[in-house]
């Protein structure tokens, strides 16, 4: 079977390093912050050409930190993309602000930017932008609207790592970048992770606290904070494979130029570039309305695929509470029915690669 992402992969090809750093944790006798934490901070921060990294316990806490220390909370609106992760939306949710979803763009499946505006109230105060499958947002629109409406912009990155716009690393566009370690992203640690990038250094520096029992100083709490802290192992994982990262995304990029190229477009629809963006591909979706019968035949040739994501955020039980109906976010429910991610990653062959295409173009539907 080819595997969707062979995470081993990754461990092997870094297996010294990543042994030997962790075992120097092992032996420093820190483990909650310490000089692990602070380097991979520092290095991230400088990667993604922002001022400043703070590190959190999951992507999820750094999208809630991000939004309660620009002060969202009861009787807020945030918007946000219908066709997301639930994660971006719980944040809203988790903060108490009102969750005001706009379509994607059917091509690109990002947040359509023509849509925005009319969003937007007079309880607006951030938009909460996603790039989704690893393929930034059109952030110079929703940039102007953000300035022309004065309102924050937060970005979720969690599928962006090393991601570029306007020849410029995802990480320092916005007011406060979040992003994801979970082992499955371009970087990944070996168990949950996160962090926030911003160049501001007044919310660095509250971030910090909230991530902490909202403490600058121990047993003296300024916030009611949480507790999110990037492990000092995982900090030391990422220490070592924030060096390959460039590598990595190089081979995704080449990986999904040869599907782009090669892939018959009379059979799918494939994923579109926006001008100016240079995408981290985390995934690779094709859309096809045979979906089922697709995974089925390709299960049946021993290549494995996974749907990103079968339920949209406002269908989900979670949500029923909002009485949002099947046909309210009309883009996003196409989406959710005929997207598929076929395998991408560092360490997918040639010969691998080839079998899919093969494979894909001749399927019959």
């Amino acid at each position: 079977m080819i595997p969707f992402l062979d995470l081993k992969a990754t461990y092997l090809e870094c297996k010294n390093e990543i042994d030997i750093a962790i075992k120097r944790v092992l032996d420093s006798g820190y483990y909650i912050f310490g000089e692990e934490v602070s380097n991979f901070e520092e290095k991230y921060a400088e990667y993604c050409q922002s001022k400043y990294c703070i590190g959190t316990g999951n992507g999820l806490d750094a999208i809630t930190l991000s939004l309660k220390v620009l002060g969202i909370g009861e009787g807020d609106e945030v918007i946000v993309p219908s066709n997301t992760y639930i994660a971006t939306w719980l944040a809203i949710t988790h903060c108490g602000a009102k969750i005001v979803p706009v379509e994607p763009d059917i091509n690109t499946f990002n947040i359509n930017p023509d849509l925005i505006q009319q969003a937007i109230t007079s309880k607006t105060k951030a938009i909460l932008a996603v790039h989704l499958y690893g393929q930034p947002a059109d952030l110079n629109q929703i940039i102007e609207i953000t300035k022309r409406n004065n309102l924050f912009l937060i970005e979720d990155a969690a599928q962006a790592h090393g991601a570029l716009y306007n020849e410029k690393k995802i990480g320092s566009h916005g007011d406060l970048i979040t992003w994801s370690f979970y082992p499955g992203k371009n970087l990944g640690a070996f168990g949950d992770g996160g962090a926030v990038t911003t160049n501001n250094i007044d919310l660095a520096n509250k971030i910090r606290a909230y991530r902490n029992y909202g403490s600058h100083k121990k047993y003296y709490n300024d916030f009611i904070g949480f507790n999110s802290r990037l492990d000092p192992i995982q900090a030391s994982i990422l220490n070592v494979k924030l060096k390959k990262l460039d590598e990595w995304n190089l081979r995704r990029r080449k990986q999904a130029a040869r599907y782009s190229d090669q892939i018959d477009i009379n059979i799918y629809t494939i994923p579109k570039i926006i001008q100016n963006a240079q995408s981290a591909w985390h995934l690779y979706e094709l859309r096809t309305k045979s979906r089922d019968h697709l995974i089925k035949y390709l299960q049946d040739k021993n290549i494995s695929t996974i749907i990103h994501y079968p339920v949209p955020p406002h269908l989900q039980k979670a949500y029923s509470h909002l009485n949002f109906q099947e046909g309210s976010f009309t883009n996003a429910e196409i989406l959710s029915s005929e997207l598929i991610s076929i395998p991408i990653g560092p360490h997918l062959s040639i010969k691998e690669q080839d079998y899919i295409i093969q494979s894909l173009n001749n399927f019959q539907g």
